[in-house]
């Protein structure tokens, strides 16, 4: 099994993985920052077309706990976030970023005014939207294939997870067969896609993770988010806990969980998240989440004492691959 060092991933800059900083700087020459923007979107699963009240973990703010208001224009936005990040950095690029809930549910005529206000700032080189890929249809496809002739799209798909029971447990909403059309009708038009896995969820042990892991690497995913998950104060998952308190994962135990995920995936893959940044005040477990410098100097140097890096698991044939999965 080879193993790939930093000398053959000169782009890695230094770690043991391909996070989203090296990729900036390597494609743009410096470092580019995120912008969220508010579209003032909903979801399927809160305004009762699917369910109320969202994914089991979501909060009320649909994970954008530090989005603009928005009954600001997009470029409004825009230049407010701008005047923050000025005050700590000399920031000159920017991905517009629209986070909160689920960015493509709406009608296209609205979708086309929102998405061309923000990639047709001078400052935006990249537009990011986070949406469900049930939230997908031909009209969307071609807006954003579109948008992809004038600046990189990105599109941020919720998977969360390949299992159908832990999908029905966090309420998704949608089968597995839903993502895989839609990645494969936005690689058919060279749209970067980036795919979100929750871990941790008490549905699931290592073992059932890893097939998630490994299932995204036999898959054309250009990106990964990997979110430990987070018990927040007034979701649905916080009633659980309450009645269930379950813990998986220490703070070493999931860095070592995420070295044997990060050795598992393509070398080329971007990592663009490895934990998240919860607010404190409605945190309620697993406490050691909220220490993110921790958890990823933890992460570095365990990988350099193990001599481990991205994708040095990752010589298997997607058939292969694809047997690991339906094990």
């Amino acid at each position: 099994m080879s193993t790939p060092s930093q000398s053959l991933h000169p782009h890695w800059q230094g770690k043991p993985y391909y996070s989203l900083d090296a990729f900036l700087k390597q494609t743009y020459g410096e470092k580019i920052y995120k912008l969220p923007i508010n579209g003032g979107f909903t979801c399927p699963n809160r305004d009762g077309t699917l369910s109320y009240g969202g994914c089991i973990f979501c909060s009320s703010q649909g994970s954008g706990d530090f989005l603009p208001d928005s009954n600001l224009s997009i470029k409004e936005q825009i230049l407010y976030g701008r005047s923050l990040l000025l005050k700590k950095s000399q920031a000159k690029k920017f991905i517009a970023y629209f986070q909160a809930f689920t960015n493509t549910y709406a009608p296209i005529d609205r979708l086309k005014q929102l998405f061309f206000e923000a990639i047709s700032q001078p400052e935006i080189c990249i537009l990011s939207i986070a949406t469900r890929p049930d939230c997908l249809n031909d009209e969307i496809y071609e807006l954003l294939s579109r948008l992809n002739q004038l600046k990189p799209v990105w599109v941020e798909l919720g998977l969360q997870t390949i299992h159908e029971d832990s999908a029905a447990f966090i309420r998704r909403g949608y089968p597995l067969s839903c993502y895989e059309k839609a990645v494969c009708e936005l690689k058919a038009r060279n749209i970067t896609v980036i795919t979100h896995l929750i871990l941790g969820l008490p549905t699931e042990d290592a073992d059932r993770m890893l097939s998630s892991i490994r299932y995204l690497s036999s898959h054309p995913v250009d990106g990964i988010k990997l979110q430990l998950l987070q018990v927040l104060k007034g979701t649905a998952l916080a009633e659980y806990y309450e009645q269930y308190p379950f813990s998986y994962f220490s703070l070493e135990s999931y860095c070592e969980f995420l070295i044997h995920a990060l050795r598992l995936l393509p070398p080329d893959m971007v990592i663009h998240r490895l934990t998240g940044d919860p607010p404190r005040s409605l945190l309620l477990s697993p406490s050691f989440c909220t220490q993110k410098r921790t958890i990823l100097n933890t992460l570095h140097h365990r990988m350099k004492e193990l001599h481990a890096f991205q994708g040095d698991h990752f010589s298997l044939s997607s058939t292969q691959q694809k047997h690991l999965v339906e094990e």
